[in-house]
């Protein structure tokens, strides 16, 4: 055990936690102020995370094939740049992008289709409860068998596991305009695409937007198990599955984050497509 590592790790979350208090804290009516210090305290906090683990992992001496300290990671991941970007265009360019958009289109247009036709709401509803509940290890190998090996299989993965989401949050965001302003689409002789376009689907853009950040996160999630069925010799699935096998459990780890970087981004970047579109709802206004 070598205490200087553990103390030090204590020590610099003691700071971190300190700054981070004195920054929320902190008033200003400075915007750019205000702005950094949205960014500064979970950057802060991201970093003392990994300090402390640094400084664990080395204070305790604890073996990389159990957890490797993050500086062994991130010398595998600038190592292994070339395979790792590989595997990143097979999983989240091909298959993941692939299947997002076809999942979510698909599912936005069947909401409506559901809309429109009510005994497609009322069968496609239950329908959409059943799927969402099939364990993924059970439609990967199935998939895997119809597509055959390559990304198309993983595609259809991820849009059985985005299609329903879209579906169910869309139907809701449909169903969410009041009568008092239907009343009001009617009275100035507006007919059903009118009202549409022009009042449910702007009603309805938080709920598919909050259907695009929860698919943002499902897609590469249901990308990467799908690779375990069976894959080329790329892919950042395969590439756990295989580096877990011949315990190279930092290789693994540089997988882990270049897929949580990626997750990140695409969230965010939904997100912010969000707050462009929806900058007059009340949640985005108020933030």
């Amino acid at each position: 055990m070598n205490q200087v590592y553990i103390i030090g790790a204590i020590v610099f979350w003691l700071a971190a936690w300190a700054v981070n208090e004195w920054l929320v804290r902190l008033k200003s009516a400075n915007r750019l102020v205000n702005r950094t210090r949205l960014v500064a305290v979970p950057l802060l906090f991201g970093v003392a995370v990994l300090v402390v683990w640094e400084g664990l992992v080395r204070g305790f001496s604890i073996q990389a094939v159990l957890l490797p300290p993050p500086s062994a990671i991130w010398a595998r991941l600038v190592s292994s740049i070339p395979t790792l970007w590989a595997d990143f265009r097979q999983t989240f360019l091909k298959a993941v992008v692939a299947g997002y958009v076809i999942g979510n289109l698909s599912g936005f247009v069947f909401a409506i289709l559901a809309d429109r036709v009510d005994f497609l709401r009322r069968g496609l509803l239950p329908v959409g409860n059943l799927v969402s509940a099939l364990p993924m290890i059970g439609i990967a190998p199935i998939m895997v068998m119809w597509f055959g090996f390559d990304w198309q299989s993983k595609a259809a993965v991820v849009v059985v596991m985005t299609f329903f989401p879209m579906l169910v949050n869309a139907v809701a965001g449909l169903a969410a305009t009041g009568h008092m302003e239907r009343d009001l689409m009617r009275t100035y002789a507006s007919d059903y695409w009118q009202t549409l376009t022009r009042l449910r689907l702007p009603a309805a853009a938080p709920f598919i937007f909050n259907a695009l950040k929860i698919n943002s996160t499902l897609a590469l999630i249901g990308a990467i198990v799908a690779e375990f069925f069976g894959t080329p010799i790329v892919g950042m699935g395969f590439r756990i599955s295989t580096e877990v096998g011949r315990m190279n459990i930092d290789m693994v780890w540089a997988e882990i984050a270049v897929a949580a970087l990626a997750g990140s981004l695409f969230y965010g970047v939904v997100a912010l497509a969000e707050r462009a579109v929806t900058f007059w709802h009340p949640s985005v206004r108020g933030g």
